[in-house]
């Protein structure tokens, strides 16, 4: 695994598997979850303060939850963010091909669960996707977006080495009005280097 080369004790200690780290665990949804991440990701006040929402059927969800591991372009769900001390699902984290021509990817996140944001679950979580995206891809970089005024988004970022590498002015329309969008990297030796 890439990350086996970081030398950060910190960062080493929390890596105990390829998903799982010292709080989360990242893990596909069960069976048993599909009506839950379903409720999550159509309430417009979890995922969608800073990002364009659209409903979904019971039965597209479903679908295509379960098909999205072999769909590289696949908005829906990867993981499940999972607290370690009882399993219980807090949010999801995802990733898709964002181009058809470049070798990357772009990653999203939502934590659900409003009680257990600001507790640095997201930044695991996000921390692990990259472990698994530069371990188990040919990926030499892996991107993200967040709506500038999304602060607490882009730091979370800023703060696992992404840089800002540009602005997409009006590029996502949402709540009635177009909104500017940073754009984020990371290369993979900046991510094994951290």
């Amino acid at each position: 695994m890439a990350s086996a080369k970081n030398t950060d004790p910190a960062r080493r200690s929390r890596l105990k598997g390829d998903l799982t780290g010292t709080h989360v665990r990242l893990r596909p949804p069960l069976p048993g979850e599909t009506t839950l991440l379903f409720q999550w990701l159509n309430t417009p006040e979890l995922t969608a303060p800073w990002d364009r929402f659209s409903l979904d059927s019971y039965a597209s969800f479903e679908k295509n939850l379960h098909s999205s591991s072999e769909d590289d372009g696949s908005l829906y769900p990867r993981f499940v963010i999972a607290k370690i001390e009882d399993d219980r699902p807090i949010g999801v984290v995802g990733f898709y091909r964002a181009h058809p021509v470049f070798e990357g990817y772009d990653l999203w996140y939502a934590l659900c669960d409003v009680s257990e944001r600001r507790k640095g679950y997201g930044k695991e979580a996000v921390g692990l996707t990259l472990d698994f995206l530069f371990a188990h891809t040919r990926s030499e970089r892996v991107g993200a977006t967040s709506d500038v005024e999304n602060e607490s988004s882009y730091r979370l970022l800023e703060s696992l080495g992404f840089r800002r590498e540009g602005t997409l002015r009006r590029a996502l329309f949402h709540h009635g009005d177009w909104h500017d969008v940073f754009v984020y990297g990371v290369t993979r030796g900046e991510w094994i280097k951290k």
